[in-house]
């Protein structure tokens, strides 16, 4: 080119990369396995999920290092385009790339690590930035509950019909494509459905993070455990019964297969005494991760010396995954009255098992649409 053209190219901006979502699974031999999930926006910049857990907010270099990275290119491939494209010295680059990559792979092999206190990223308040997308669709495939179960943990008369298999299997695609990485099906009891392997399987194959929410019953039946784990389960939180005994055999298989297990309780009056005996109980069984909730309000200060005496046992405590159809669920308590929790409508939907969405589960009162109706940016906006 003329010199013209050679200078009109270097005060040209930087095209950023076309908006985009990227996801990369270790392999199966991998010790320690971790999906990542790289939504990258018009503007360039981008979120890099990590095991549908930590969210990293990137600026336009960093999300182009953690395309390379997904990727798989060599730092050497990667110092040369970043470098041709930002015009920076190969070396620094290179040395810059390298540096990154240290600190996301330390992220990824340490759990529960603060990427702001030991990596050195720039905190940004959660729920405080405009997502394109929630990071998570929580989806009631039923309300219908097994015989004999506590009617509390679902409504009686919300929806009129439920969505079938090819509903739900275009839903998942529809999320999908619009950047959604992480689904959860709840319900209601979700192992009612015939046809969760195929949903589960479905969200594997897309690239989702998969989880389910139970009472746990259906898994005292191993091969069914099996199955669910073939098809691409990734996480489970089985929900305990608040009058009688948690199933125990339920609880062994899941805690013997290769996957995240959390347990939910929801104390209530009756079980409020007994609740500490049964979690000394659950962490020598080997539970590691739990949630916990209230039936009404009066025993928030009870809920309080439970979590610590969680944070005492060792135990993670999960906060923000749906749990019994209820107002009494961990993050509804954190806000009073009607208030709408900071991450419902933006950093997930919750979508029920007639295809209407609420901002979160619980919130019946506030309806944005049907996900088969409406269009996406009247769902989400």
């Amino acid at each position: 080119m003329n010199l013209f053209e050679r200078i009109k190219t270097f005060f040209t901006p930087v095209q950023p990369l076309p908006a985009a979502m990227y996801h990369y699974q270790s392999p199966p031999e991998d010790k320690q396995p971790y999906r990542l999930h790289l939504r990258l926006h018009q503007d360039g910049s981008g979120l890099l999920i990590v095991n549908a857990s930590t969210v990293l907010h990137l600026n336009p270099t960093a999300a182009e290092f953690a395309l390379h990275f997904i990727r798989g290119d060599s730092p050497v491939q990667t110092a040369r385009e970043i470098a041709s494209r930002y015009r920076i010295r190969r070396e620094q680059a290179q040395k810059d790339y390298l540096d990154f990559i240290e600190r996301i792979e330390t992220l990824i092999r340490k759990e529960d690590l603060d990427p702001i206190s030991y990596l050195d990223f720039e905190r940004v308040p959660p729920n405080s930035t405009q997502l394109t997308a929630p990071l998570r669709l929580d989806c009631a495939l039923t309300y219908r509950l097994p015989p004999g179960a506590d009617p509390f943990d679902a409504p009686q008369k919300r929806v009129e019909r439920e969505l079938t298999t090819a509903e739900w299997l275009s839903i998942l695609d529809k999320v999908w494509a619009y950047g959604v990485p992480h689904i959860v099906f709840t319900g209601g009891e979700p192992t009612l459905r015939e046809d969760l392997p195929d949903l589960i399987a479905r969200a594997e194959k897309n690239g989702q993070v998969c989880g389910l929410l139970t009472d746990g019953h259906k898994l005292a039946q191993k091969e069914y455990l099996d199955t669910l784990l073939q098809t691409g389960l990734d996480h489970l939180m089985i929900v305990l019964p608040s009058r009688s005994e948690p199933n125990w055999q339920a609880l062994q298989n899941a805690l013997v297969a290769d996957i995240f297990l959390a347990v939910h309780l929801t104390i209530t009056p009756k079980n409020v005494q007994t609740a500490p005996a049964l979690m000394q109980k659950l962490h020598a069984a080997g539970i590691e991760a739990m949630s916990l909730s209230i039936s009404e309000q009066s025993l928030h200060e009870e809920l309080a010396v439970l979590r610590d005496l969680a944070g005492e046992m060792g135990l993670r405590l999960v906060f923000d995954l749906p749990v019994p159809y209820s107002a009494a669920n961990p993050v509804a308590l954190e806000v009073a009255g009607d208030a709408v929790p900071s991450g419902a409508g933006k950093a997930w939907l919750y979508v029920e098992p007639d295809g209407d969405v609420l901002p979160a589960q619980g919130m019946a009162h506030i309806v944005l649409g049907n996900i088969l109706t409406d269009a996406w940016e009247k769902l989400y906006s």
